[in-house]
């Protein structure tokens, strides 16, 4: 797939002949997985970040959706919201009418999606399991509408060098979709150690939330 729009108002010859490497979206997420977490609240454009080589979760989402971008696909983001724990944003793709995501995370488990998800809900449930903080507590609870980028063109989002904060404080604003009920809250589980350690495998330590402790039910 080529890109829909003018790659030229964006970036440099040198910047698109980089994003030219990506044929297929694991293709980014390869890329993702092999630059460093950056553990600062900050928001760099995608366009910085080809330089940098360093991103955090949102960094991260926001370089996959202009790379997905770059393939032909709309720059569309997914934000999701968590209790005792970190946010957390995905770029979401669609082939062949199913769902698929690319993203960057800190944690292990909260990456990559192949695009086998029927619906988004279906795509955001796949991450509920493995969605835990520091301590096993199963902490996803909702999910934004998708976000298309686009309407953040007339900031140059992809390429500035201005920090893009505002476009997190916009996901704040927007509708999410609760996928757990109180009920089914009071019934979590925690997750095992054996699970806890390997989620946040090599993570950075200064970029992990610093949950509240809460007290284990007896299994």
């Amino acid at each position: 797939m080529k890109a829909s729009f003018s790659t030229n108002k964006f970036f440099t010859p040198d910047e698109i002949k980089f994003f030219a490497q990506f044929k297929k979206p694991s293709d980014i997420q390869i890329f993702l997985n092999n630059i460093k977490y950056n553990p600062e609240y900050k928001t760099s454009s995608p366009g910085r970040i080809i330089h940098t080589k360093e991103a955090n979760c949102f960094e991260g989402a926001l370089f996959a959706a202009a790379a997905l971008r770059m393939l032909g696909y709309p720059p569309l983001i997914v934000d999701f919201m968590a209790h005792n724990d970190d946010d957390h944003v995905i770029a979401i793709f669609r082939h062949n009418n199913l769902f698929g995501a690319v993203a960057k995370s800190n944690t292990t488990t909260l990456r990559f999606r192949e695009p086998v998800y029927h619906s988004l809900r279906e795509l955001v449930l796949s991450y509920f399991e493995f969605y835990i903080n520091t301590i096993g507590e199963k902490s996803l609870r909702s999910y934004s509408n998708p976000v298309n980028l686009s309407r953040f063109d007339k900031f140059n989002w992809m390429n500035t060098e201005a920090d893009l904060e505002f476009i997190g404080d916009y996901l704040f604003t927007i509708k999410h979709h609760p996928i757990i009920d109180k009920k089914s809250l009071r019934n979590l589980s925690f997750a095992d150690n054996d699970f806890v350690n390997l989620c946040f495998a090599g993570s950075i330590p200064e970029g992990l939330f610093k949950p509240k402790p809460k007290k284990k039910k007896s299994q």
